[in-house]
């Protein structure tokens, strides 16, 4: 009975017209670039965010010679240049960095002699400060503090975090490009895989068209086909893709937590959106493979006629 009602449902032979392993294949190996595209997307605005919220607010002045007197019998350069900006409003919280955190935040990139004081060269005072609306611009604020201690060099917080935006924005449109990308190729393999069939069981087709079958049913037997061989690729590469993107997701958790103890676990560093990657890859796959076969199958029987 159960070969009797299959063969009745695989009137054409799709099953062996078009083999499940092939494409299953190639559509999961799609659907697992597409995840880690998605991913990026993902993670790029995540971190964006992270990073935006706090360098927005900030400003950096930097004080060359600062331990040199402004004039004579005058207060020390980096405490002129402090004091005005603690009487500077919209600004608050300034802090100048102490030796041992001006060595620490330049170690990475000049090595031990930062922190023995064996460099060859003297190093500004910087001074940290918080800036809210009412703060003025570093364009303002320079030429201000300059005038107290020339040489003084403002860099504001929200420069940086503009290049980082717009940096976020093209990483995130590169994402949607390789998405596309991904959809189109995958609709493609599925297109050739069904013109394969198509191929295959002509002769079939050609006696069961002029026997009176609809178009609509001879596409629907093919789109029924490619979409279960679509949507089991699309989950076997969403299944496959989850233990990359956990991985991936706990790696780049040390760049938002402030401390190691803040750090998630392998489960619950992955962003809840991605849990639901096999779910909705095999959706989007299935959908695919459907239109795919549709639009294939109809292309191709208008030709016939």
């Amino acid at each position: 009975m159960a070969k009797r009602h299959a063969s009745r449902a695989d009137r054409i032979g799709l099953r062996a017209a078009m083999a499940d392993r092939l494409l299953p294949f190639m559509v999961a190996a799609m659907s697992f670039l597409a995840a880690l595209a998605l991913a990026g997307s993902i993670a790029a605005g995540a971190l964006a965010s992270h990073w935006l919220s706090g360098a927005q607010g900030l400003m950096t002045v930097e004080v060359p010679t600062p331990t040199q007197p402004v004039a004579a019998n005058g207060p020390l350069r980096q405490d002129a240049v402090l004091t005005l900006l603690q009487a500077t409003r919209g600004l608050s919280d300034a802090h100048l960095l102490s030796g041992a955190e001006l060595a620490a935040l330049l170690k990475p990139w000049l090595g031990a002699a930062a922190a023995d004081g064996t460099l060859p060269i003297a190093l500004p005072a910087v001074i940290v400060v918080k800036a809210d609306a009412q703060a003025p611009d570093a364009a303002v604020l320079g030429p201000k503090l300059a005038s107290v201690a020339p040489g003084t060099i403002v860099d504001s917080g929200a420069r940086w975090a503009d290049r980082l935006a717009a940096l976020t924005t093209s990483l995130r449109a590169s994402a949607a490009a390789v998405l596309v990308i991904v959809a189109l190729v995958a609709a493609s393999v599925v297109a050739v895989a069904v013109r394969a069939g198509l191929s295959q069981r002509r002769e079939a087709i050609e006696i069961i068209h002029g026997l009176g079958a609809l178009d609509s049913d001879i596409a629907n037997q093919f789109a029924l086909r490619a979409m279960r061989l679509a949507a089991t690729g699309g989950l076997l590469g969403g299944v496959v893709a989850l233990p990359v993107l956990a991985w991936l997701a706990l790696l780049s958790s040390s760049f938002v937590a402030s401390a190691p103890a803040e750090r998630p676990d392998l489960v619950t560093a992955l962003p809840p959106l991605l849990w639901g990657v096999p779910v909705m890859f095999t959706l989007a796959t299935a959908l695919i493979g459907w239109l795919a076969a549709q639009v294939t199958v109809r292309g191709w029987l208008k030709r016939l006629a």
